[in-house]
């Protein structure tokens, strides 16, 4: 088939450009980093060549907001649009920037899909949950606390909508890690930062109660799966996620268990703990309800907070001793 991979150079993009290459016809569209960065300092793209160094694909550089974008995307008439590309950091606040690149692209996506009979499938988030209390249900208690949260939201709806137009999977990721998300910069998962922390001897800080903290990490290659599994899944929203809420201070256990295996570390770091300045715009506890049916979606992770830790280890290893 012919798939097209909007923000195809960035952390989930790449990981699908490689899985799916070979096996079917792949074009990556991405505006790759250049540099700029938002108000809060944060880079304001995430797509690098170096994700894709392995991908023998066609490749074209665009902008979500431009309509360049849009033509090479309708002149190469997909079987398949995967629709990454988006403003995805949770701290950028202009609701207007946010609005115009996250939910009027959409349209113009859901358009082409229609025109080609293209099956769509799109990045939602967790974060649409807000504080819904444990298990986060599709449905139940949805009440985003930031712009970013808000668009996936409307993209959802906007996708129910317009139901009739073309098949349309949305997929709530809940919080990923690993291979090719270096190049998020200050938004890499806590994974790899506390990683990279250990690595240069840094004792490694977390926010005081982290062993209340939880979330639902889940590995990217797991992720990759639910991407592949929702090419040919039923229309609708579903959890991509582990089912299971680890805390922040696992996340350092497991490393420095695995650093002190291997005799990377002598002994483990002290950790250190520090006030939590997010509070108010917080998820303090995620955990995603799986129940949906495999006819539905055929998705079932595999990989364990240790499974996933200790696969994408050399990787990290590899980021410190290479990028740093």
């Amino acid at each position: 088939m012919k798939i097209a991979i909007t923000g195809g150079a960035g952390f989930i993009g790449s990981n699908l450009a490689l899985a799916l290459q070979g096996i079917h016809e792949v074009l990556v569209l991405d505006n790759l980093n250049s540099g700029e960065t938002f108000e809060n300092g944060n880079l304001r793209y995430f797509g690098s060549f170096k994700n894709l160094l392995d991908f023998k694909g066609d490749l074209v550089c665009a902008n979500l907001n431009d309509e360049y974008f849009y033509n090479v995307l309708d002149e190469f008439k997909p079987d398949v649009i995967y629709h990454f590309a988006a403003i995805s950091d949770t701290t950028v606040y202009n609701q207007n920037e946010v609005m115009k690149t996250n939910i009027n692209s959409f349209y113009r996506i859901i358009d082409i899909a229609s025109k080609h009979g293209s099956k769509l499938v799109y990045a939602s988030s967790a974060s649409v949950y807000g504080d819904a209390p444990s298990p986060q249900t599709i449905g139940l208690n949805e009440r985003p606390k930031n712009p970013y949260a808000f668009s996936k939201m409307m993209m959802e709806r906007i996708a129910k909508n317009h139901a009739t137009k073309c098949d349309m999977v949305g997929l709530r990721y809940f919080n990923v890690y690993g291979e090719n998300e270096f190049y998020k910069n200050k938004t890499a998962s806590m994974v790899l930062q506390f990683g990279l922390q250990i690595l240069s001897g840094q004792n490694p800080r977390l926010f005081e109660g982290s062993d209340k903290i939880c979330r639902d990490f889940v590995y990217i290659k797991d992720i990759t799966a639910a991407n592949i599994a929702a090419m040919s899944a039923k229309s609708g929203v579903y959890n991509a996620a582990t089912g299971k809420a680890r805390s922040f201070e696992s996340i350092v256990d497991i490393l420095q268990d695995e650093l002190v295996k291997d005799g990377t570390l002598k002994q483990k770091l002290e950790k250190h703990y520090i006030k939590n300045p997010y509070e108010k715009a917080y998820q303090f506890y995620t955990e995603a309800n799986l129940n949906h049916s495999l006819d539905d979606f055929a998705y079932t992770p595999k990989y364990s907070l240790e499974d996933g830790i200790k696969s994408y280890l050399a990787e990290i290893k590899r980021i410190y001793k290479d990028e740093l």
